[in-house]
């Protein structure tokens, strides 16, 4: 069965998509997090630095490539190089792996939503009320199973009827509630507006060459590279769209974005609890220390179901793209229809996803190099798959694909002005960069180094 290649409506509805894309759970409890640990100021303006040269340049390749070949991961690879398809078929696997236990988190953001609006915020603001929620066995799994199904909703309407339609609602009221926060936070909150000094003021002490890696590495999670994405909604990009200004565009959203996470997260802990409490990150940050502040603040349980309905936006459009992009790669390989593809990818995430929650509740004491399935599930993709595939994209576009071609397929919508760049960049500044990712990562997960 033969089957029309959905696109995009236009420029807004592809950055608002691609945005949402990048706009996810890294942007709230990862950036905030290493911003702080990292001097702030100092760490914004690297991590800003390398937005505008190695993320712009590595995301004009993947759109690029999706945009020329009219193809997912997969098939743009092959398309293009029968040599890299290697590159495709790891490219596609990465949000195969990453959407199930994604999607456990998500569920973990809707019961905390249901605990504020239900008034149980003073219950989820003690000290073994997260750990004693994920170490059930039901209820994270059913909780994860409606998370799951909102994403194959939206997937299963298709490219401009769903995924575009909800991208422009949710990314608007995303920023919205987290401007909205971030307000509130700094001015209802006590000793707020010493966070906020302590992360808008450079602390140059503080800058190393950790500090680049970090903020590179944040850059490389949270603008969804290497993993597919992008290539796929550039292959749902139409010609006369400027490649170069929609990166932009998208990077000024995700920065943004992250910045406003940072200006909501950091006062707020910082007054809390000071430089100390700066030390949670991921889950632990999210669902353990802002639920204790939003206790000790006015209006703590409106402003604590406000926040954790923002994170469900951020969730769920990147959900959303995950999928998009793994039902892609099986329609562009296997011609069945959009509904039926879509399903068999809930089952096979649904299933996987289970494996992930259970581990740490059923099957704790069931580990995989030392760590819980979930753990295991998120360094496989981010810390070894996902830096191997964005190093071999950089390397076939610098000198097989050559950067030229990418110039050529931007330059159909307009001229490419950061041209030069690109090609510097792609060439020799990324590729080290990456190399650089992925070495610190493996090293933080099996010894003693730390960032």
């Amino acid at each position: 069965m033969e089957q029309t290649r959905g696109s995009f409506t236009g420029k807004i509805g592809f950055v608002l998509a691609a945005a949402g894309s990048a706009v996810g759970l890294g942007n709230i409890w990862r950036f905030p997090y290493l911003a702080a640990k990292y001097g702030g100021g100092i760490f914004l303006l690297v991590y800003i630095a390398l937005a505008i040269t190695f993320g712009f340049s590595l995301m004009m390749a993947e759109i690029a490539i999706g945009r020329k070949t009219g193809q997912s991961p997969m098939g743009a690879f092959r398309a293009l190089d029968k040599r890299f398809s290697f590159v495709g078929i790891l490219a596609a696997a990465v949000p195969a792996i990453i959407l199930p236990y994604y999607s456990v988190i998500g569920g973990w953001v809707m019961k905390y939503i249901a605990g504020f609006v239900s008034g149980q915020g003073a219950a989820m603001a003690g000290d073994s009320y997260f750990g004693g929620y994920i170490g059930k066995t039901g209820e994270p799994i059913l909780w994860f199973a409606i998370f799951m199904g909102l994403t194959a909703l939206v997937v299963l309407l298709g490219v401009d009827k769903g995924i575009e339609k909800v991208s422009k609602v949710m990314m608007p009221a995303l920023v919205l509630l987290i401007l909205f926060i971030a307000i509130y936070t700094l001015f209802a909150v006590d000793g707020a507006m010493d966070g906020l000094i302590y992360y808008i003021k450079p602390d140059f002490t503080k800058f190393s060459w950790r500090t680049v890696v970090a903020a590179m590495g944040q850059l490389f999670y949270s603008m969804s590279l290497a993993m597919g994405i992008m290539i796929t909604f550039g292959s749902y990009m139409k010609k006369d769209i400027s490649m170069e200004k929609s990166a932009h565009q998208i990077e000024i959203f995700d920065t943004g974005v992250a910045f406003l996470a940072g200006l909501m997260i950091i006062p707020a802990v910082f007054a809390f609890g000071g430089e100390e409490a700066l030390g949670a990150s991921g889950p632990s940050l999210m669902f353990v220390t802002l639920p204790k502040i939003f206790d000790t603040m006015p209006g703590g349980s409106f402003i604590g179901a406000c926040f954790f309905i923002m994170v469900f936006f951020a969730a769920l459009t990147s959900s959303i793209s995950l999928m998009e992009t793994v039902v892609s790669t099986i329609l562009d390989k296997v011609k069945i229809n959009r509904k039926l593809c879509s399903l068999i990818v809930l089952a096979f995430s649904l299933l996987l996803g289970c494996v992930s929650s259970l581990g740490y509740s059923a099957w704790s004491e069931f580990t995989l190099l030392g760590m819980q399935m979930l753990d295991f599930f998120d360094f496989i993709s981010n810390s070894v798959m996902m830096p191997i595939v964005a190093l071999a994209t950089c390397l076939f576009v610098g000198f097989f694909m050559t950067p030229k071609a990418v110039i050529e397929e931007a330059e159909i919508g307009g001229e490419f002005k950061w041209k030069k760049m690109f090609a510097v960049v792609i060439r020799y500044v990324a590729p080290v960069c990456i190399l650089a990712i992925l070495v610190t990562s493996v090293l933080s997960a099996f010894t003693d180094f730390k960032l």
